[in-house]
């Protein structure tokens, strides 16, 4: 087989196993931001499959020129997909739109003209250095977010396609970097053919070990505990841990701590962060740290809203006083739970105070 066919054959299975992906990511999560992302991304790193080149040194057909750019804003969709995967209250927003825009517009006036222009090293340069900038982001929020999430083979998963794809993706830019302007040869375009092959069949196989309702959870909801069998001496174990755990945050309010970690609630229990990560997760139900934490700042702060002697005191305050650090996320946290803003919630409780004092006034006067 020729070096040109062996390129081909594998440049075919990539597409074949990205379009499986996309079409298993469709059928079983279609409703699942995260799943809608990943299908979007395995839909562009088809058209790379199809496109992507080392050599840069002759004219790109122009046919080529709209698959290379969904190749060059895939980049962009792979950092939202990491995003929407570790950030529960990741929502995609406008401007998201436009930044993908923006990144394939670049990528396809850089095919179409400057490249032409005489400008291929800038081109080239300018293009892959947005990617190398994007993964930076991707793999950051993977860094950032990791040490969060309760789900231990989710986490596994999670790290191993993030660094796969940052690894094969990084190495390309910097290679077509260096590259640029020069021939390479048919070599170097298997090579990295076959490199992508191997990443995208690793991936695949990665995300069909793990349970797609861990991967792709449908809400950020906490949901009822999963309760695995185990010998008594080891649930009667974990139920004193649990209430320990209960009593740290009831009476100490350990979640108003400033920058309060998994492994810092360890360390104050005394077991190992695996330990305590299994028992969140398996006992409690809850998939992320910051849920749980976040659902005990909650629950304080509705306390303080519906609270007559604290109607005059500022919703920042009473956020601050839960343990947020801001009111943004505040917000959003308390209306993801409760469906309303924090002010709103106030103004219901004030209302059906008000209602059942009438209501009781009333019933005494009839009584008198």
């Amino acid at each position: 087989m020729t070096l040109a066919a062996t390129e081909l054959a594998f440049r075919a299975a990539s597409v074949a196993l990205l379009l499986m992906l996309a079409t298993s990511l469709v059928s079983d999560f279609r409703n699942v931001l995260a799943a809608r992302l990943a299908t979007a991304f395995a839909l562009g790193s088809a058209a790379h499959a199809a496109s992507y080149s080392v050599d840069v040194t002759s004219p790109i057909p122009l046919l080529h020129a709209p698959l290379i750019a969904l190749s060059t804003g895939d980049i962009v969709v792979f950092w939202l997909f990491t995003r929407s995967l570790f950030d529960d209250e990741f929502r995609l927003r406008w401007w998201h739109g436009c930044i993908w825009a923006l990144v394939a517009a670049f990528s396809f006036a850089g095919c179409v003209w400057i490249a032409p222009s005489g400008y291929v090293r800038f081109s080239v340069t300018v293009v892959n250095l947005i990617v190398l900038g994007f993964i930076v982001l991707a793999v950051g929020q993977m860094i950032a977010s990791w040490p969060t999430d309760l789900v231990e083979r989710r986490r596994s998963a999670r790290v191993f396609v993030v660094c796969a794809i940052a690894l094969y993706g990084g190495l390309n830019a910097v290679l077509q970097i260096a590259a640029a302007g020069y021939h390479v040869g048919d070599v170097a375009e298997t090579v990295s053919a076959g490199a992508l092959t191997c990443t995208v069949a690793a991936i695949v196989y990665a995300m069909m070990r793990v349970d797609g309702a861990d991967l792709f959870p449908a809400t950020a909801e906490p949901e009822p505990p999963i309760v695995f069998s185990q010998p008594a001496t080891e649930d009667a174990a974990d139920q004193k841990l649990i209430d320990a755990l209960m009593r740290l945050m009831a009476d100490e309010r350990i979640y108003r701590h400033e920058n309060i970690t998994i492994g810092v609630l360890a360390g104050r229990l005394k077991i190992p962060e695996y330990r305590l990560r299994r028992l969140i997760n398996q006992r409690l139900g809850y998939r992320n740290f910051n849920v749980f934490l976040n659902n005990h700042r909650i629950e304080e702060a509705k306390a303080a809203l519906a609270d007559p002697a604290q109607a005059g005191v500022p919703v920042i305050t009473i956020a601050m006083d839960a343990g947020f650090q801001s009111l943004g996320p505040f917000n959003r946290a308390f209306k993801a739970v409760t469906g309303v803003t924090p002010t709103e919630y106030r103004r219901l409780k004030v209302t059906a105070a008000y209602i059942f004092s009438l209501l009781e006034s009333h019933r005494n006067f009839e009584i008198g």
